[in-house]
């Protein structure tokens, strides 16, 4: 046939490609599921995924120990320390472990580990370094790498903390039910818990009633929240798509007070004439949504609330634009600030906390097909300014300047931030250590680092230069969603994101895409990070008003 097509009459070719488009259509339209039928299809893969999920061991707080049985954790900063925190052994076990730490040269330092077994009573001691001069995050680290290094522990744990303040034992809490997470969520074996015991955590008489209450008011809210942010970074795109992201969004908000929800799909999208999330969405039979989850605490005034935007693009081909094929398996999360947003706010939510934040959730497949977008199209933003498409694997930022847009006309922000995992760029300025920070607003700026700062999801801020502006120019329309491809890839892509709200409003971009997600390390498994969760936790409780205009930063 492609003989013909291609050397035959053009009559013949072109009664050829009919045909061929006409079964294409046909067999597009038996092999597109029903929504009902996808519907079905996901709660088929949820309950799956609900029976397979570990869940958290049960905690309590306890200022007594009890018999040696299980797994002992001692966080020690100096052998010192084992004389607050190991009376729970006998003569012989603290003999034995000494040993132990002296032949292993064992030096204390920060989330340094030694695991010992068969000692007296204990099936484990596990011994922590704490470092010199612990704070917090360091305290939550260490107790993430105590809840990854016992997981697959089928009995209890006992975790000595005495001598630590209350906010310190209930970051070594939080920071052991964050570590307790796992990314292998199809895993057929080896997830069984039945037989996993609870943990004990011992704490000075005076601590641990106060410790038990800060842990459940807001750090078992933290460790939930992480869980549902990573669980829905990690699942695979056939899995989690736009609406089953907003399923999911709706089942983890469903009872909690002060929410409320809302989804604007393809119908209300064409009515707002977001023809730039609408235009990513195109190529896909998934169609686009775009989540607004609004939180209002008890006794807070209705005011303008702070909005976090995020990047949704549940699988990221490329578009037209395609991407290789290595690695292009890890573009199922590039999702991941959309669900970091998410989940800043029911962590938020969950604990009751005293803020007014808003959630939008920019959610797209970028996908190759007839009704795609291409290279050289103009689109038109919710705001009336004119895209040209350079490259459609640039299609986060486009997504994200419909959902600004909307924040401005419709929800009032005191300060807009917006989430992406945008580019490679910011990798290879920053590495693994801090996430990109933009904006045209000091005092912002300043608010989110020092989030940054003590989440230990630490930021950088970059320029925006004002020669973006030309880097960005059209001879088409307004902007171009790329740059010339041999400047400033992570500053260009910022610029885009900001020319779709105002200068006024206060407004900074976080490019997440170094930081989102990695191989497993001592805090977290395969796969997700959920980077962003903690970090704008801390910034909305923390977040004093900014004035509107701009700073030192603006352009």
């Amino acid at each position: 046939m492609k003989e013909r097509i291609f050397c035959g009459a053009i009559t013949m070719r072109n009664e050829c490609l009919k045909a061929f488009a006409a079964c294409a259509a046909f067999a597009a339209m038996i092999a597109a599921p029903a929504d009902a039928d996808a519907q079905r299809r996901d709660r088929g893969q949820v309950n799956f995924l609900e029976a397979a999920r570990q869940e958290l061991r049960p905690v309590t707080f306890a200022s007594e120990f009890g018999v040696a049985s299980g797994v002992l954790v001692l966080p020690l900063s100096a052998m010192s320390d084992l004389d607050v925190r190991g009376a729970i052994l006998s003569s012989d076990e603290r003999a034995a472990l000494l040993r132990a730490l002296d032949a292993a040269e064992f030096d204390y330092g920060a989330s340094q580990t030694l695991s010992l077994r068969g000692i007296g009573g204990w099936d484990r001691i596990l011994v922590i370094g704490l470092g010199d001069d612990a704070n917090l995050l360091r305290y939550q680290t260490v107790g993430a790498v105590a809840g990854r290094a016992v997981i697959s522990e089928e009995g209890s744990i006992t975790f000595m903390a005495q001598g630590f303040s209350a906010e310190a034992v209930t970051e070594l809490t939080t920071g052991l039910g964050i570590g307790e997470y796992r990314s292998d969520l199809y895993r057929t074996s080896g997830r069984e818990a039945a037989s996993r015991g609870g943990i004990v955590v011992v704490a000075d008489a005076d601590v641990g009633a106060e410790a038990q209450t800060h842990y459940y008011l807001r750090g078992r809210a933290l460790i939930d929240a992480m869980a549902w942010t990573r669980d829905i970074s990690n699942e695979p795109a056939n899995i989690i798509y736009p609406e089953s992201f907003v399923r999911r969004a709706r089942d983890a908000f469903a009872g909690v007070r002060g929410v409320s929800i809302q989804v604007l799909d393809v119908s209300a999208m064409e009515r707002l004439r977001m023809g730039s999330i609408l235009g990513v969405g195109r190529g896909s039979e998934r169609p686009p949504r775009m989540l607004i989850v609004r939180y209002r605490g008890p006794g807070v005034p209705d005011g303008a609330p702070i909005v976090l935007a995020g990047k949704g693009i549940t699988f990221d081909s490329g578009g037209i634009s395609i991407k290789g094929a290595e690695n292009m398996g890890d573009m199922k999360m590039d999702m991941s600030a959309a669900a970091s947003v998410t989940g800043a706010v029911l962590a938020l939510a969950r604990a009751r906390a005293a803020v007014n934040v808003v959630a939008v959730a920019a959610l797209a497949e970028n996908m190759p097909d007839g009704g795609s977008i291409r290279p050289g199209d103009v689109i038109t933003a919710m705001n009336g300014k004119t895209i040209e498409v350079i490259n459609t694997d640039a299609e986060g930022r486009l997504v994200l300047a419909d959902a600004l847009s909307y924040a401005e006309r419709h929800l009032n922000p005191s300060v807009v931030v917006d989430l992406a995992t945008l580019t490679g760029a910011v990798r290879g300025a920053l590495g693994d250590e801090y996430a990109g920070l933009f904006s045209r607003h000091d005092a912002l700026a300043d608010q989110l680092q020092a989030a940054g700062e003590v989440t230990g999801e630490r930021l950088w801020r970059l320029p925006l230069h004002a020669s973006y502006a030309e880097d960005m120019r059209s001879n088409i329309a307004d902007i171009r969603n790329t740059g010339s491809g041999t400047g400033a890839g992570a500053g260009t892509g910022a610029y885009f994101i900001g020319e779709f709200i105002s200068r006024e409003i206060p407004w900074a971009h976080l490019d997440i895409a170094n930081m989102a997600y990695s191989s497993a390390n001592d805090w977290k498994p395969d796969g997700s990070a959920g980077y962003g969760v903690r970090l704008l936790e801390r910034f909305v409780r923390d977040f004093q008003p900014v004035p509107r205009g701009l700073g030192e930063g603006g352009n």
